[in-house]
């Protein structure tokens, strides 16, 4: 069937020569015909041969009609991004005028491809010539696919707002002003920004977004002209506050802006008309003399005007006070019982005191009670969090929020659940947003904005590669957010402005993490939004082959709460030709059991058996991968075929816990080699792995498991004397080397566990009770007067004193107490949590000693500390030794007579 369909459309190409067919014998009948054609290509798997044969006939006929449509389309339909065709056709059609067949076409282009640009203006223009409405829907969709498009978004705007639906046509309105910025076309952005300070003057947020654009792409000037028009709506509302931050803004361009200079002196006086002292200051200021910086003269101003009755002020020493009076030149303000009344000249308040709102979160701490505060900040989070925000010039990072709360107003335990709601809320609130210029830095917005505009702000501030991604995936997974927005492109484009720099041709490539990450992100945004396209024509493949080291590209690449770029890469390398040999490279490295499911499910169980012995004999070059594979795949049938021993991979582990000791010593990878050592050390021990072995077999294996532990000179000694004591009850006559009998003293400080909880509580109440009673005992002796001659405030600052050696004292030993397991206890040996009875062979008469910690030593009932010098000489002996030693001159001579179990 295909090749009658051939030899029909060479038949048509042929006519279509001969008969030199005009344009105008094409209608919409016409071209319905072809695209039957193209269907029945399409189903008799054709398109290939038909397509070659236009392409053929194009090369010495570029204005064939039939062949144009039918090359076209069969492109189209296969995806490919050649529009040539189609856009040659088109334009013939519009250069005859015939508009019928050319809105067709455009329309059948479209059928097949939704976001083809070039049918959607193309129908756009049509539509718009001929006066119809559709002309709207097709100019919508434009603007969503094109992200520079600002035209049209602004006829948008037009006609919504001539329509009446000023929402719609606002939106459009920011959409273009932010393209026209972009396209760095200031006229068109002056004309929009004007139209927009009438219809929204209150979003003070989107016009600082603007604002900054239009100073990154336009320059600073340009943006103080643009900042006046919206500085006028805010005075003649009388918001003073934004209007002086805003003439701020352009005295920060120019600072000898003569203009600005006046209004911001017109605005203080608009905002301070109640202010007995308002003219002094302005003048004592010099705030209207160009001769005074001007900064310099609104600082000043500023202090001034802040220190009038019953404002509140700050001093470093004396805390928080309030203004009761202010005569001439001279302040009498309150600190309260710290300070008490304090005298100080108005030039001294200025250098001295901060000025302090009367909602600032020291003032709020100053004058209302701890459990009225608490309960307000516990009450309403989003108060406290703008309180407090707010009190630091609206900047504040979250270490900021807990150093003021914890613990003059939430106890630790009281911060742990209202600091997980504030972290919500501050991520949800559209109230809140982060410094352009810190991510860390949070701040309190006058008005509500979306939350793309919250997440874009978010992206701006954040300077991590990573954490870049993962807001953008978080802005993307969001049902609250527009994909067709300026911001979404201004996030997407950073990423692909990543994958543009390939250039695998030209020159050697260096592919690093931030290429394959924002490879991967585009692949799969644009996987979900057709209207984008990967802004390159290299594979995947093409990029993996530049890779130098694909498991350190693993590594490399970070997972964040709302990305998993790892399974991404796993993910497109399975789709490689090689990707099982890439799979078993990698394994070491990512440790994922799916990947070994999918090499067996396909065959290649061989490779991975290989894999696993070079593993086993390379330990040290593939540590985790030993480990994973002892605990994860001990019952799978092809890991028991891999042909290792049990006993080789115990030896194995006990190689890497050396391995390991070795380099913690030598301060390589200490935190990875620990993590190992831990590991492979609960494998052995934990389920009882080694010893369980050891007595299936004789006792040769035995003796020399347990020597090859022996030999670890660093591990835990309890594992040690675990293995002596299982050993003795089975071989009770085995005589371990004269070296073994000694056991190195335990790493830390074994304790028991009563014994622990006491010193904790302990610990507490010195810190939660006796330390601030003792503070309240300093602050009031401090208050009876002259420090030198008074011995209450002596004596509590000498109890402070003990009081913190005893704390650090105990942390310290805290922080070596090892809790001693009951389960472990030997009687093999004089060890720890043993009684022993001891012959004393100069006096011929019986001693019994219980043998525990320093904690619980107590010498007078026959309790003695392991670590003490008489414990350690006794230690690890067994019934029937005779011991030796002196101690301070004193001689010491007893024999074994009997060990058992403590009571605990």
């Amino acid at each position: 069937m295909s090749e009658e369909l051939i030899k029909s459309v060479q038949e048509m190409l042929k006519e279509e020569t001969w008969t030199r067919a005009t344009i105008s014998n094409y209608s919409k009948e016409k071209l319905i015909e072809l695209a039957a054609v193209v269907e029945k290509a399409r189903n008799e798997n054709c398109t290939d041969e038909i397509q070659q044969i236009c392409d053929e006939q194009l090369s010495h006929s570029k204005d064939s009609i039939i062949a144009l449509y039918l090359s076209g389309m069969i492109s189209l339909q296969k995806g490919t991004l050649d529009n040539s065709s189609l856009i040659a056709l088109v334009d013939i059609f519009q250069k005859n005028h015939k508009e019928p067949v050319v809105e067709y076409l455009c329309q059948s282009i479209l059928e097949d491809d939704p976001t083809n640009k070039f049918a959607l203006r193309t129908l756009a223009e049509y539509y718009r010539a001929a006066d119809n409405d559709k002309v709207w829907a097709l100019y919508a969709q434009l603007v969503k696919l094109d992200f520079e498009e600002a035209d049209i978004a602004k006829a948008l705007a037009e006609h919504y707002e001539s329509s009446g639906d000023m929402e719609t046509a606002t939106e459009y309105y920011k959409k273009a002003i932010l393209r026209y910025v972009n396209a760095g076309n200031i006229n068109a952005t002056k004309e929009l920004w004007s139209k927009l300070v009438q219809l929204i003057p209150q979003e003070i947020d989107f016009f600082q977004l603007v604002k900054r654009k239009v100073s990154k792409t336009l320059g600073d000037d340009k943006t103080a002209i643009l900042l006046q028009e919206l500085y006028n709506w805010y005075k003649d509302n009388q918001k003073w506050d934004t209007a002086i931050s805003l003439l701020k803004e352009i005295l920060t361009v120019d600072q000898k802006d003569i203009w600005a200079r006046k209004e911001i002196t017109d605005c203080y006086r608009g905002k301070y008309s109640g202010h007995s002292h308002l003219d002094d200051y302005i003048r004592s200021s010099n705030l209207t003399q160009n001769f005074r910086n001007v900064f310099e003269a609104i600082n000043d101003f500023e202090k001034h005007i802040a220190f009038d009755v019953h404002n509140f002020v700050f001093h470093r020493t004396w805390g928080v006070g309030i203004i009761r009076k202010v005569e001439n030149e001279k302040l009498i303000i309150n600190f309260g019982k710290k300070a008490g009344i304090r005298d100080m000249a108005l030039k001294m308040a200025v250098d001295a005191l901060t000025p302090l709102a009367k909602d600032h979160i020291w003032v709020l701490k100053a004058t209302k009670q701890k459990d009225v505060l608490a309960k307000m900040v516990k009450d309403d989070k989003v108060w406290a969090l703008k309180t407090i925000i707010k009190s630091f010039d609206n900047n504040c990072d979250f270490k900021r929020i807990k150093a003021e709360l914890v613990p003059s107003v939430l106890t630790p335990g009281e911060w742990t659940s209202w600091n997980s709601a504030a972290k919500k809320i501050l991520e949800s609130d559209a109230t809140f947003g982060v410094n352009p210029n810190d991510i860390n830095m949070y701040m309190v917005r006058e008005n509500e904005i979306s939350k793309e505009e919250k997440l874009a702000n978010e992206f701006k501030a954040q300077k991590q590669f990573f954490s870049r991604i993962d807001i953008l995936m978080k802005y993307v997974d969001s049902d609250e957010t527009d994909k067709t927005s300026e911001m979404f492109a201004e996030m997407f484009n950073y990423f692909a402005g990543y994958v543009k720099t390939l250039d695998l041709s030209d020159q050697p490539m260096k592919v690093n993490e931030q290429i394959v990450a924002s490879y991967l992100v585009v692949q799969n945004i644009t996987a979900a939004n057709k209207q984008l396209s990967v802004p390159t024509k290299y594979t995947f493949q093409q990029i993996y082959e530049k890779i130098q080291d694909p498991r350190e590209m693993y590594e490399l690449l970070k997972d964040t709460k709302n990305t998993s770029l790892r399974a991404d890469f796993l993910r497109n390398i399975r789709m490689l030709p090689n990707w099982s040999d890439e799979y078993i490279r990698l394994f070491p490295t990512v440790l994922e059991g799916q990947m070994l499911t999918m090499l067996i499910d396909s065959g290649y169980t061989e490779k991975v058996q290989k894999l696993v012995v070079s593993c086993f004999e390379n330990c040290k070059d593939y540590r985790n991968a030993v480990l994973y594979f002892f605990k994860e795949c001990q019952n799978e049938e092809w890991f028991k075929n891999a042909g290792i021993s049990y006993e080789k991979q115990l030896i194995t582990l006990i190689q890497l816990i050396e391995l390991t000791f070795r380099e913690i010593n030598n301060h390589l990878n200490t935190t990875e080699n620990k993590k190992i050592n831990k590991n492979a050390t609960l494998l052995l021990f934990k389920d009882d792995a080694l010893l369980n072995y050891m007595f299936q077999n004789d006792e040769e294996t035995v003796k020399k498991m347990y020597t090859l532990i022996d030999d670890l000179a660093d591990i835990d000694p309890s594992y040690k004397a675990l293995m002596r004591n299982r050993i003795l009850e089975k071989y009770p006559n085995i005589k371990f080397h004269v070296s073994e009998e000694k056991s190195s003293a335990p790493k830390g400080m074994l304790v028991t566990a009563k014994k622990l909880e006491e010193k904790k509580q302990l610990l507490e109440r010195l810190q939660t009770v006796d330390i601030p009673a003792n503070a309240k005992e300093i602050e009031e002796a401090r208050e009876k007067g002259d420090l030198k001659e008074n011995a209450e405030y002596k004596a509590a600052k000498e109890h402070q004193h003990k009081l913190n050696n005893d704390v650090a004292k105990l942390q310290a030993e805290l922080n070596r107490a090892v809790v001693f397991d009951p389960t472990t206890v030997t009687t093999a040996l004089i060890s720890f949590a043993t009684t022993v009875t001891l012959h004393n062979n100069d006096k011929n008469a019986d001693e019994t000693y219980t043998i525990l910690g320093p904690w619980e030593s107590d010498p007078e009932n026959g309790i003695i500390s392991y670590m003490a010098p008489f414990g350690n000489a006794i230690m690890d002996y067994k019934v029937g030794d005779n011991i030796k030693f002196a101690i301070n001159e004193y001689k010491y001579n007893y024999t074994v007579k009997e060990i058992k179990a403590a009571k605990l």
